[in-house]
C-alpha cells in the first residue's frame, strides 16, 4: 500500500513496523488466542505489557528513582485540572506562564480549583514568542509554576526552562504540559516537579496519558479529594487502580521500544531539529511568498506554521500537496493558515519531501 506523508497534529504518525505488529497482535496476542484488545488488564500477558511500558518510560527518558511513572486516562485536559486538585490548596497561589490555547485552558480550570495567575502571558503578542525571564513575574511562594513547553496551535516552544523561584515554602515545582515534545526532544526529568503528556503526538495514540511526578512531592498533595483524582492512588496501584485503557498502553510500549531501537530519544532529538530545518529552510528561502509569524528564538521544531499570500493560495496549497502525498497541512481552526506537526512517527524524508514541494510551489506560484 502507498501511504502519504502524515502530518497531522495528533492523532499523529506512527511507524508502519508499529502499525504491522499492532495488525498481528490484534488478531492474537502471542500465544494466548486472544488479541491484545481482549486481554484482561490484570492478567499477567498483559501484566507483562504494562510492566515493559513504564519501564521502557523510564529508561528511554532517563526519570530518576525517586520520581513515580504513572499512566492515567483522560488527557491533557484532565491534568489541567487535576495538578491544581492535588496541589493548590486554598492559602496558596499557583502561576501560569500562559504562552497559548493549552496553556490558557490549564489556567482557567485551576482557576476553578483555587486561586492561580498569569506570571507572564504573549497574548498581547497574538502567542508568537515565549515570553522571557524579564518579561515574567514569579512568586517564590507559589505552590507551583506550570508552562507549556510546546505549543502546538501557534508553533512556539519553550528552548529554556524558567529559572527556578524559591521562597518559604522552598523551591517552586515546575510543571510542565509536555503532551507534545515528551520523548521527541532530550528533557531534563530532575528539573520539574511534574511532567504529563498525553500519549497520541510521541508516544503511540489517544487514550493513555504520561505522568512524571517527584515523589516526595506527591506525598504532600492534597487527600481531601476522591481517591481516584489523587496521583498517591494511581501510584500505590501501579496505574491499575482502574480498568486500563490496555491497547494504548500497548501502542506505548511498542512504540518505546520503536524509539529505543532506532538510537533513543538522543536519536528522536536530532531528527527533530533535521525535520525542523529543512521545513524552516523552505519558509526561510522564500520570505516574501511564505511567512513565519513566529519569532525565530521561540520557534518550536515540532510544529511549524506559516501563511501563504492569501487564502486561494493557501487552499491550492494544500490540495496540492495532498495530491503530492502529503496530509494534515491545514493550520488550527483558530488561527488558520499552515502547519506542519512532524512527531517521532513523522520522517525525516517526509519533511525533506515537503521543503521540496514547498519550494517547486513558491517558484511556479510566487
Amino acid at each position: 500500500m502507498s501511504r502519504p506523508h502524515n502530518f497531522q497534529p495528533g492523532p499523529a504518525a506512527l511507524p508502519l513496523s508499529v502499525l504491522e505488529q499492532a495488525r498481528e497482535d490484534m488478531v492474537e496476542f502471542g500465544s494466548t488466542g486472544m488479541s491484545i484488545a481482549e486481554l484482561g488488564h490484570r492478567g499477567p500477558d498483559f501484566r507483562v505489557v504494562h510492566e515493559e511500558a513504564l519501564a521502557l518510560l523510564r529508561s528511554e527518558l532517563a526519570i530518576p528513582s525517586d520520581y513515580e511513572v504513572l499512566l492515567m486516562q483522560g488527557g491533557a485536559r484532565a491534568q489541567f485540572a487535576l495538578v491544581p486538585m492535588n496541589f493548590l490548596s486554598p492559602d496558596r497561589s499557583a502561576d501560569y506562564i500562559v504562552t497559548g490555547t493549552w496553556s490558557v485552558n490549564a489556567l482557567e480550570e485551576a482557576c476553578v480549583i483555587g486561586t492561580a495567575r498569569a506570571a507572564a502571558s504573549s497574548k498581547d503578542k497574538q502567542f508568537q514568542a515565549i515570553p522571557t525571564g524579564a518579561e515574567t513575574d514569579c512568586d517564590p511562594d507559589a505552590a507551583y509554576l506550570h508552562i507549556t513547553s510546546n505549543n502546538t496551535v501557534y508553533g512556539t516552544r519553550f528552548k529554556q526552562l524558567p529559572p527556578q523561584q524559591s521562597g518559604k515554602y522552598g523551591p517552586v515545582p515546575l510543571v510542565s504540559d509536555m503532551t507534545s515534545d515528551l520523548a521527541a526532544v532530550p528533557v531534563d526529568v530532575s528539573a520539574h516537579g511534574l511532567i504529563y503528556a498525553a500519549a497520541q503526538k510521541n508516544l503511540g495514540i489517544t487514550g493513555v496519558t504520561v505522568v512524571i511526578v517527584k515523589r516526595s512531592w506527591m506525598e504532600q498533595a492534597r487527600t481531601d479529594i476522591p481517591h481516584i483524582f489523587r496521583y498517591g492512588t494511581i501510584a500505590a496501584a501501579e496505574s491499575l487502580y482502574n480498568t486500563a485503557p490496555t491497547v494504548a498502553i500497548y501502542f506505548l510500549r511498542n512504540m518505546l521500544q520503536w524509539t529505543r531501537d532506532q538510537g533513543g530519544v538522543a536519536e528522536m532529538g536530532r531528527r527533530t531539529q533535521q525535520k525542523a530545518q529543512a521545513v524552516y529552510g523552505a519558509v526561510d528561502a522564500h520570505p516574501g511568498f511564505y511567512r513565519c509569524p513566529v519569532a525565530m528564538d521561540s520557534r518550536s521544531p515540532l510544529n511549524v506554521v506559516f501563511t501563504l499570500p492569501d487564502e486561494s493560495t493557501e487552499s491550492a496549497f494544500i490540495a496540492e500537496s495532498k495530491a503530492a502525498g502529503m496530509v494534515g497541512l491545514k493550520g488550527h481552526r483558530s488561527v488558520g493558515g499552515i502547519r506542519a506537526s512532524m512527531y517521532n512517527g513523522t520522517s525525516v524524508q517526509a519533511a525533506l519531501d515537503l521543503a521540496q514541494f514547498m519550494n517547486e510551489f513558491a517558484r511556479t506560484r510566487g
